[in-house]
């Protein structure tokens, strides 16, 4: 049998895991011919397909990014893109396609899968937003960049009784900013799924000082919306799966809190730095554990599936309930951050 794989969407630590996985128990279980997709669906659309062998697999398990490259492409957008990637599938003889991505490539996997492609689903989203699973892998390792940076943060906002804004990931879901805050201490943490009010956030920041606490941390989601304004956007110019590219919430929150509350405000952005580097163990773990399960599920002709944790149990689900929405922050978990608020 000869089982393919690709990589979609934006990068994380640990594709590289689940990729090692498959090829491992793929070719020495199952002695299946494996082979990888360059630049997710793209390489399908254009016949980039190489061999992966044991060799190709050597050493890439704490390596960060993903050895087959990746793409935000959408074979539904452009006509002839989807017959382009039945014509390679059957021109590479190939069986079954494990499709490694979050919604958007999960969402096209599904398409295809209703018209014939045999595939299986990993969920990869550093944003830990996929539904019928409890955590995605490379998200616990941006939770921990997030918490390392509020630390450092911390000690230059102290010393010079600054307001610090620090913007993190999350388009729809604010987990990396609740965990990732409440792990590095902040002053507050604001989402996409609970509008703020920024006479209100002025307020908390004054009551801090009031109090005696001459600096303050803010995180804030990327996808963080002002109740006066809406969602803030770097440009209105959308992807392949109609998203606007996002940012700019920092910057914003910065100046308005400077300027309403008269104290010296500094934003960082921590951007992309929270995809790169090297997984964490957990992520490490996860990863493996899913690129297992994936291979298993081909192996037992168990197609349309994504592979999920539940509990401490990776399962398979149906791919329609994974893409049918999102799943946001739990407002328990929220409410816990809140406590530390101000």
């Amino acid at each position: 049998m000869r089982v393919a794989i690709l990589t979609g969407g934006g990068d994380c630590p640990g594709l590289n895991a689940v990729i090692r996985a498959i090829v491992r128990k793929g070719i020495m279980n199952y002695g299946y011919e494996c082979y990888g997709i360059k630049n997710g669906w793209l390489g399908l659309i254009e016949g980039k397909i190489t061999p992966l062998d044991l060799n190709s697999i050597s050493g890439i398990l704490p390596r960060g990014g993903t050895i087959l490259g990746t793409s935000r492409t959408n074979p539904f957008k452009k006509e002839g893109d989807v017959e382009k990637i039945f014509a390679n599938i059957a021109k590479f003889e190939i069986d079954a396609l494990i499709a490694i991505g979050g919604e958007d490539t999960l969402g096209v996997a599904l398409k295809l899968a209703q018209k014939g492609l045999k595939v299986v689903g990993v969920p990869k989203t550093i944003d830990n937003d996929l539904s019928c699973t409890d955590y995605t892998f490379g998200f616990d390792t941006a939770v921990s960049i997030v918490c390392e940076a509020l630390d450092r943060l911390h000690t230059t906002a102290e010393a010079h009784h600054r307001v610090m804004v620090v913007e993190v990931m999350g388009r729809h879901a604010g987990w990396i900013a609740v965990l990732g805050g409440l792990a590095g201490g902040a002053d507050l943490i604001l989402i996409p799924e609970v509008p703020f009010d920024l006479e209100e956030v002025c307020r908390e920041v004054q009551k801090r000082r009031e109090r005696g606490k001459d600096f303050s941390i803010i995180v804030v989601a990327e996808g963080a919306q002002p109740k006066e304004n809406g969602m803030i956007a770097q440009s209105e110019e959308k992807d392949a799966f109609g998203h606007i590219r996002l940012g700019g919430i920092g910057h914003y929150l910065g100046r308005e809190v400077e300027k309403r509350t008269g104290l010296e405000t500094r934003v960082t952005v921590l951007g992309h730095t929270q995809r790169g580097g090297s997984p964490t163990a957990y992520d490490r773990i996860l990863a493996t554990r899913f690129g297992i399960a994936a291979i298993d599920l081909v192996r037992e002709g168990q197609f349309g599936l994504m592979v999920s944790l539940q509990g401490n149990k990776v399962v398979p689900v149906p791919l329609e309930k994974a893409v049918a929405q999102l799943k946001t922050v739990d407002r328990e978990l929220y409410e816990i951050a809140r406590v530390f608020f101000g």
